[in-house]
């Protein structure tokens, strides 16, 4: 996968929209972040919870692993792009949208 991919996916999730911040992409629903692009485009990073961080990590450990610090404690989960395929990652960052999104917008979930 790459970062433009890793975009194209997380902007048809319903009111996904892109952004940034310190210098880098981020892609939001509610004025929200649940995702973001790292600047060298090598790596995204979804912000599921700790428990859904556990099954990515056990699901794919080659692909996914905990943010350093804090941040990964609380859930924000690096993604290898170059390892991980689609359906992997779509679920990754459905699973982030699904947890901030507003709850009118989850039987919705996609864009057609």
């Amino acid at each position: 996968m790459t970062a433009d991919n890793f975009r194209r996916l997380a902007l048809r999730l319903a009111e996904a929209s892109e952004s940034a911040h310190m210098g880098h992409p981020d892609f939001r629903v509610n004025g929200k972040i649940f995702a973001t692009l790292w600047p060298d485009e090598e790596w995204g990073v979804v912000m599921v919870s700790p428990e859904e961080q556990a099954r990515l990590l056990e699901l794919a450990p080659e692909i996914f692993t905990p943010v350093k610090g804090g941040w990964g404690r609380r859930g924000s989960t690096q993604v290898r792009l170059e390892a991980a395929d689609e359906p992997m990652l779509d679920d990754a960052l459905t699973t982030a949208w699904r947890r901030i999104a507003p709850k009118r917008l989850l039987k919705v979930s996609v864009v057609a």
